[in-house]
């Protein structure tokens, strides 16, 4: 669908142009400045910086149901600390691709991770530092040097650490606002455990905390467990949580580790168990970022502008009064009644005074993606009544006497209507791979991947047979579903019968 005549008077990029759109959205609706003279740190505005909170009220929210505790440390780490996690990371991708245990090599066997992502602080004013610091790229290193003396027996376990930071990478490849930037807004959840089946009770609930979030968000997601060469070198596993992006495309914007003990044994995490022995801790981390917003905006939006979910709307309603010659004072003071009404039950309102046309008020916060706009005029008062327009395009008339049973109800039709949308995309951009064979290292398929979609298969191959299916269609694996198929299917490579669903995407 080609963008309206309005949107191309008024110099939007249509959607189906979404690398023109994208980043004009995120500015015209004044989320950020990107005109800050570092490349990908973003100045957050208020409207996007208010977004971004009421997404971290959904997940401050989550912790506290689920009982963990908000901590805040130090964005400084010293260089010994990065030096001993990319041993420690070195070591157990040596492990994994040898087919050892960890515990059969040396942990200075040789070294990577972190260092060419990080900046250093090398100078403290004139005097150079004896030992550099760097800006934390995440915070195990930073969590798991305290760890050990906040765990002492295996009373103190379970425990369930969170933050919600600014976290730094120096990101090499083209940036864009919330989904690929330098300093990144982050939320990373730590925690540790008596043993492997309590951690895995762990990764459950962060799977329905998951749930809960995107649910909020109103977009469906891809849940997938990595395959094991696009899992983080020091997780056992890892599980990822992607969107679909309006070009097919997938975003992944949360992901869960976990980690057994392996991060324990390396920074001395133990605790003494019932029996007076010493044990090592289990422990899992869960991450996300504002690539939630990034998502939000992506999935959302449409040619006219952003469409916030109400959840996370900074103006969930916004009162526009339609003055005219006679009555104006009364059409005034109406409507500063029903701002007044709406906020002493907690809906976040705006009342727009400005001495303007009504259709550039319109404009203005349908760009904004304000979930419903209230207009209110003389024929409107005559009729003790209130005109109702979603931003998801319906209209719909309502008695002032019914205020806020009214908004909260149309507030729903919104969210609805988007989940709808939302599942409707997701479900659209999914196919069955084609058939394929593989003889020798030929593979050959019996149609063409088409870019823009995810694809989803049966696959019980190796690994061997997965480097040559992404090689060929330069699709990657995304992983096997954490919702397999109810009913065996044939394996596309072995036609051995497999419940695993496996996809595959292109990725930002």
């Amino acid at each position: 669908m080609s963008k309206s005549p309005a949107a191309a008077k008024r110099g939007i990029p249509s959607k189906e142009n979404f690398k023109e759109w994208y980043p004009f959205m995120v500015e015209a609706a004044e989320l950020v400045d990107k005109r800050y003279p570092i490349k990908g740190m973003d100045v957050w505005r208020p409207y996007g910086w208010k977004t971004m909170r009421l997404i971290d009220n959904l997940t401050h929210d989550e912790m506290e149901r689920t009982d963990h505790e908000e901590v805040n440390f130090p964005l400084l780490i010293p260089e010994d600390l990065l030096d001993k996690e990319n041993k420690l990371v070195s070591l157990l991708k040596k492990a994994r691709e040898e087919g050892v245990d960890p515990s059969e090599l040396r942990l200075e066997d040789e070294v990577g991770g972190f260092a060419k992502e990080v900046y250093w602080i090398k100078h403290a004013g004139e005097t150079k530092l004896d030992k550099p610091m760097f800006l934390r790229p995440t915070s195990e290193t930073a969590m798991y040097t305290m760890f050990p003396l906040w765990i002492r027996s295996h009373a103190d376990l379970p425990l369930k650490t969170y933050q919600i930071v600014n976290t730094f990478r120096y990101e090499t490849k083209q940036t864009r606002s919330f989904i690929r930037v330098r300093e990144i807004h982050f939320f990373e959840a730590h925690t540790a455990h008596v043993d492997e089946e309590d951690a895995t009770r762990q990764i459950n609930e962060d799977l329905e905390i998951v749930k809960n979030l995107m649910n909020d968000l109103n977009f469906p997601v891809l849940i997938t467990k990595r395959p094991v060469w696009d899992t983080f070198p020091g997780a056992w596993y890892t599980i990822a949580i992607d969107v679909i992006m309006p070009d097919g495309r997938t975003l992944q914007v949360a992901s869960v580790h976990h980690y057994r003990d392996q991060w324990a044994k390396a920074f001395d995490v133990k605790y003494e168990d019932e029996s007076g022995e010493q044990k090592y801790v289990h422990q899992t981390t869960y991450g996300m970022s504002e690539r939630l917003l990034g998502a939000t905006v992506a999935t959302h939006g449409d040619d006219k502008g952003l469409i916030m979910p109400p959840s996370i709307a900074p103006i969930q309603v916004v009162v526009i009064p339609i003055l005219s010659k006679d009555g104006s004072d009364e059409i005034m003071s109406a409507a500063q009644n029903i701002v007044k009404e709406l906020k002493s039950q907690k809906i976040r309102v705006k009342l727009d005074d400005r001495d303007i046309r009504p259709g550039q008020k319109y404009y203005d916060w349908e760009i904004k993606g304000v979930p419903l706009r209230i207009e209110l005029g003389p024929r409107d008062l005559q009729s003790n009544s209130f005109m109702c327009a979603r931003r998801t395009g319906e209209k719909s008339s309502c008695k002032l006497d019914d205020l806020v049973s009214s908004v909260r109800n149309e507030l729903d039709l919104v969210n609805n209507h988007m989940k709808e949308n939302a599942k409707s995309h997701f479900n659209g951009h999914i196919k069955k791979m084609p058939n394929l064979t593989i003889n020798g290292s030929t593979i050959t398929f019996e149609a063409n991947l088409e870019d823009g979609y995810v694809y989803e298969m049966a696959f019980e191959g190796n690994d061997a047979e997965a480097e040559m299916i992404e090689k060929e269609t330069g699709f990657s694996f995304l992983g096997e579903s954490t919702s397999p198929y109810s009913k065996e299917r044939e394996c596309i490579v072995s036609g051995k019968l497999t419940n695993k669903r496996v996809f595959l995407a292109k990725t930002y």
